[in-house]
């Protein structure tokens, strides 16, 4: 019963950390590519709409890494 106990403590430990360390790296992208992109539409705003499609999809890409540590945190969590 102690070792069951333990295994599951073990598997939350692990799940947090999966998200926890999986979304901090796609965070600080999201706020550099946000502040880069506000220099850069500051520096040349007639370039603001290439900017800012290059933006959205410098940010889905650093989304989908996040979206891949949620999942395998629910890996972890659920499969047996």
């Amino acid at each position: 019963m102690v070792e069951n106990k333990q295994m599951e403590t073990l598997t939350q430990l692990a799940a947090a950390l999966a998200i926890g360390l999986g979304a901090f790296g796609p965070g600080i992208g999201i706020g550099l590519i946000g502040s880069k992109g506000a220099e850069s539409v500051g520096r040349n705003p007639e370039a603001s709409a290439k900017i800012q499609a290059g933006m959205i999809l410098a940010i889905a890409f650093a989304e989908a890494i996040a979206i891949f540590a949620l999942v395998v945190a629910l890996i972890i969590l659920f499969v047996k």
